[in-house]
């Protein structure tokens, strides 16, 4: 029988996405066998990181602050906004270094089967916030899965009701693959985006 404080680390592990059970019980047991200096830090950074983290007044990331960095630089060009799902994905559009405008980040995507509804992710904030008059193009960078056509697709008809030009990422085949290894879905949108 395993002990309920065992079984609670156990549990909390398993919320984590991708981690089943074994997972799970091979973190807990290596932390507190191997490593319970890294666990008393993971608690406390994890403690710290839910009393300070919040949602940015302006983009909805997380920040310490009421406005995030991002939206503080002045450098960044105020005409663009990409929205994205997750502050996940802003980091991996910054760490690309190829976009220099602004970003609202939805914090999901519509998933009628989940029961995830436009009102459910922030749709409101963003309308405003592309509103205010600065914004000229907003760039939807949402996922490719059916989740994030729908969600580009709702998005896209309500900013350009409100007279916004309204961009989606491009998608095609990655750089340096093999066509005969791409997903017939990849390479349908490739040939349909070609320019």
């Amino acid at each position: 029988m395993t002990e309920p404080a065992l079984e609670g680390l156990i549990d909390a592990l398993r919320r984590l996405p991708g981690v089943g059970i074994k997972s799970a019980q091979r973190m807990a047991f290596h932390l507190l066998q191997h490593d319970r200096d890294a666990a008393r830090r993971l608690a406390a950074a994890l403690g710290n990181a839910v009393e300070r983290v919040q949602h940015c007044r302006r983009c909805h990331t997380f920040t310490q602050d009421e406005v995030c960095s991002t939206c503080l630089d002045g450098r960044r060009d105020v005409r663009l906004l990409c929205v994205v799902e997750t502050p996940a994905d802003q980091a991996a559009l910054e760490r690309s270094g190829s976009f220099k405008g602004l970003y609202y980040v939805l914090m999901g995507r519509i998933s009628p089967l989940d029961g995830v509804g436009v009102a459910d992710i922030g749709v409101q904030g963003l309308l405003d916030r592309a509103s205010e008059g600065e914004v000229q193009e907003v760039i939807l960078a949402t996922g490719f899965s059916a989740e994030g056509e729908v969600t580009a697709h709702a998005l896209s008809g309500a900013l350009r009701a409100r007279g916004l030009k309204v961009t989606r990422l491009a998608r095609g085949v990655p750089a340096g693959s093999e066509l005969e290894y791409v997903d017939l879905g990849t390479i349908a949108h490739a040939m349909g985006d070609r320019r």
